[in-house]
């Protein structure tokens, strides 16, 4: 059971309702991580807004989901875990990819940098060490490329702790946070 519910949308105000109808009429649900978002619109907008940011940034749809998909397991966030591996497969990641990003690892040597560095940042909270940065720029990421992989660690704490702290219904397939079962 949820300790932070998910808003009621019929009983949202008119701004929070039609946002949500624009998030359902986008990818045609509303998952209960937005619902819950929707307890504050500017949680709510703020997310939705970076997030749609993101996109149209330097990394590619596949690349945010190993991001989102090593952040996740990083953080025990069990719904992330579920809601990615979904995601993942629709940005044309493998069952292999999406365990290997699960395992801080990519598929081709930029993926395996971005997620590396996504990996390290969490692990040191953002403390990364010089040597972390420099491996990354040796494997061809350029400083645009660290800023977003950066953000996108960002996002994904935010949605990982909510739903930690939440305790948020997984309305995804669901997928054990225990690498030795199969995603």
């Amino acid at each position: 059971m949820p300790r932070i519910a998910p808003i009621n949308s019929a009983q949202a105000d008119s701004g929070i309702q039609a946002t949500l109808a624009a998030v359902k009429a986008k990818i045609g649900m509303v998952p209960n991580l937005f619902s819950t978002f929707a307890q504050s619109s500017a949680v709510l907008n703020g997310y939705l807004a970076f997030s749609d940011a993101l996109a149209k940034g330097v990394l590619t749809a596949k690349q945010r989901e190993i991001v989102a998909l090593a952040v996740a397991q990083a953080n025990d966030c069990e719904y992330c875990l579920s809601a990615h591996t979904l995601m993942g497969k629709g940005a044309g990641l493998t069952v292999a990819g999406i365990r290997k990003a699960r395992e801080g690892r990519g598929e081709t040597a930029i993926d395996d940098a971005i997620v590396a560095f996504a990996k390290a940042v969490v692990a040191a909270r953002g403390q990364v060490s010089d040597a972390d940065v420099a491996q990354a720029r040796s494997a061809g990421l350029g400083d645009g490329h660290l800023v977003e992989v950066i953000a996108n660690v960002a996002i994904n704490v935010m949605t990982n702790y909510t739903n930690n702290v939440a305790h948020t219904d997984i309305d995804f397939p669901k997928v054990d946070l225990k690498l030795d079962v199969a995603a």
